[in-house]
């Protein structure tokens, strides 16, 4: 007997694709006593991992000095957003060597997003309708 045969589990379809290496903000409800606030978690994704009761990511920072790092069940009630700050470029699917890192030397490369591709690409012909109009307008002919 596997977890989503007792709860019914229903994809969140905002969650964003989450790739090891992306840099990610979680915000997570945290209840203290009645108070209810949300707490953001941002580090780097070590491992992702898909099936069962949905994806589970694993997220590492360095605050202090300290490595902390934090599992999170992606359709957990408590977890209100994951936001992807920025994309990394890796060639591995786990992360660990990261652990035995310090914080300076653990810095991934940012990779470059196909929208980003777009969005320049959108960018360059409206950079060309506007020179031509700034170029002077043809003569029209005078009658003489």
């Amino acid at each position: 007997m596997d977890i989503a045969s007792i709860a019914e589990i229903k994809p969140d379809r905002t969650m964003p694709v989450l790739n090891p290496g992306d840099m990610v903000k979680v915000s997570t409800k945290i209840v203290e006593g009645e108070k209810e606030r949300i707490q953001i978690f941002q580090g780097v994704v070590l491992k992702t991992k898909q099936g069962g009761a949905g994806p589970i990511l694993t997220v590492r920072r360095v605050t202090y000095g300290i490595g902390v790092e934090r599992t999170f069940p992606l359709y957990s009630p408590r977890v209100e957003k994951v936001e992807v700050v920025r994309h990394g470029k890796t060639r591995r699917a786990r992360l660990f060597y990261l652990r035995g890192l310090s914080a300076r030397a653990s810095r991934i490369k940012e990779r470059r997003v196909e929208q980003q591709l777009v969005a320049e690409a959108e960018q360059k012909p409206a950079e060309a309708q506007r020179q031509p109009a700034t170029q002077a307008q043809p003569e029209t002919p005078s009658s003489t």
